[in-house]
């Protein structure tokens, strides 16, 4: 395998964690109730934590004279390799909190896998974010349940939410060219594999929340290959301003 395969592995985890990071950032100060919103916060810095330290391995691989700070600010939106649910708006309090679920399942389930990665140091850092991350499933989880089995309003907000970002759950278990290569040397994980598992934790949980689960056949894809939703130029824009505002500056 390339350096650059493994290179673009790692952002197809990474830029996962920044963009979704940066989606719950804009939530400070904004959230329902205080421990809502230091707890989004907190999300938000665990993420962001995660994207350095991917970030940093992938600039020590490439050899170049880049950071983490340029990979993270001065790559053009097909340059990302996020997938599209992690991108999408904070349309209401439900949005924010089914993108979170439904992100959450997916990322312990890979970090459970990445633990045992032949690359020692991306198996060092699913070791260290799990932790993290099985906190993250558990609020997210925790306020589905509280939603959809809470007001009629509420119930309505979560699954209108629920229904909307369905259709993008399924490109998490999308195998770029990359992810194969990573596979086949024993550094990343076969995502396809967690798809059954994904799917039951997620049922179960949208069953005790009395939510319905979309039926569809059709999913949106594309954020993994760098073709993304009308919303991620908007995000870059808010990510990289001072960066691109003023280049080169260092605090």
């Amino acid at each position: 395998m390339k350096k650059e395969n493994l290179i673009h592995y790692i952002y197809g985890i990474a830029d996962n964690a920044l963009i979704l990071g940066q989606r719950l950032s804009e939530l400070c100060g904004h959230g329902p109730n205080l421990e809502t919103d230091i707890a989004c916060t907190n999300m938000a810095l665990d993420l962001l934590g995660q994207t350095r330290s991917y970030y940093q391995y992938a600039a020590q691989l490439s050899g170049e004279n880049v950071t983490e700070d340029d990979i993270a600010f001065l790559r053009t939106e097909r340059q990302y390799k996020n997938v599209l649910l992690v991108e999408q708006p904070n349309n209401h309090f439900g949005y924010v909190i089914t993108r979170q679920f439904f992100y959450d399942v997916f990322h312990l389930l890979l970090l459970q896998e990445l633990q045992n990665s032949t690359d020692i140091t991306l198996s060092a850092i699913a070791k260290k974010a799990i932790k993290e991350v099985s906190y993250h499933q558990r609020f997210s989880s925790d306020w589905i349940k509280r939603l959809g089995d809470g007001t009629e309003e509420s119930h309505q907000k979560v699954q209108e939410a629920v229904n909307d970002l369905w259709k993008f759950t399924d490109e998490l278990f999308q195998l770029t060219e990359d992810d194969k290569k990573a596979v086949e040397l024993g550094a990343g994980v076969d995502v396809s594999l967690l798809k059954e598992k994904y799917y039951q934790i997620v049922n179960d949980v949208l069953e005790e929340a009395t939510l319905s689960v979309p039926e569809l056949k059709w999913f949106r894809k594309g954020g993994k290959d760098g073709i993304h939703s009308e919303h991620m130029g908007y995000l870059l824009s808010d990510l990289q301003y001072m960066q691109r505002t003023y280049p080169n500056m260092k605090w």
